[in-house]
């Protein structure tokens, strides 16, 4: 799985980062960025928790089919 994060849409209001601080950190211009190329097995639950909480849709997965080479 992987997450990216559309700053057009952010708002910076920070919960994805508070569900995973471990995949998603707040930038300098306090918009969220994702901090791990790919989410681990045992990261899925907390990244699809992620996705959820965000009030805008900015948190999104990326299809595996639309990173691979």
């Amino acid at each position: 799985m992987k997450l990216d994060i559309n700053h057009d849409l952010c708002i910076g209001c920070g919960a994805c980062a508070a569900v995973a601080p471990e995949l998603i950190d707040m930038n300098d211009e306090q918009l969220a960025v994702v901090i791990v190329d790919i989410v681990k097995a045992t990261d899925v639950e907390t990244a699809k928790e992620a996705i959820e909480c965000c009030p805008v849709d900015a948190v999104y997965e990326v299809k595996t089919e639309d990173f691979a080479a």
